[in-house]
C-alpha cells in the first residue's frame, strides 16, 4: 500500500472552498484515479488556526505503480486544472510506502 499526502498551506487570506473539496473534488479524484488503483481519498482539516497546513488528503493506493500510472492518466489534466476551482494554495504531494 501507498499513501500519497496532498498538503495544502496559507494563511487566513489563502481561499479555500472545503465544500467542494470534499463534495466535488475528492470525487472527482476517486472517479479518475480509482481504475488506476486508488482505494481511498479522504480530507483532513487542521483544528486551530496554528498552522500554515489549511488541508491534508491521504490518498491510498495499491502500490508506487499506481500512483505512477494514476498521475500519468489522461484524466490527471482535468483533476490538476480542477485545484483552481476551490484554492489559491499550491499542493505538494509526497509518498510514503
Amino acid at each position: 500500500m501507498t499513501t500519497m499526502f496532498v498538503t495544502y498551506t496559507g494563511d487566513s487570506t489563502t481561499r479555500f472552498d472545503r465544500h467542494y473539496y470534499v463534495n466535488t473534488h475528492l470525487p472527482l479524484v476517486m472517479d479518475t484515479w480509482g481504475p488506476y488503483g486508488l482505494h481511498s481519498a479522504t480530507a483532513y482539516f487542521p483544528a486551530t488556526d496554528a498552522s500554515d497546513t489549511i488541508a491534508v488528503a491521504l490518498c491510498e493506493f495499491v502500490d508506487d505503480a499506481a500512483v505512477d500510472a494514476a498521475l500519468a492518466c489522461p484524466g490527471s489534466d482535468a483533476v490538476m486544472a480542477d485545484v483552481r476551482v476551490f484554492t489559491d494554495s499550491e499542493p505538494t504531494q509526497h509518498r510514503t510506502s
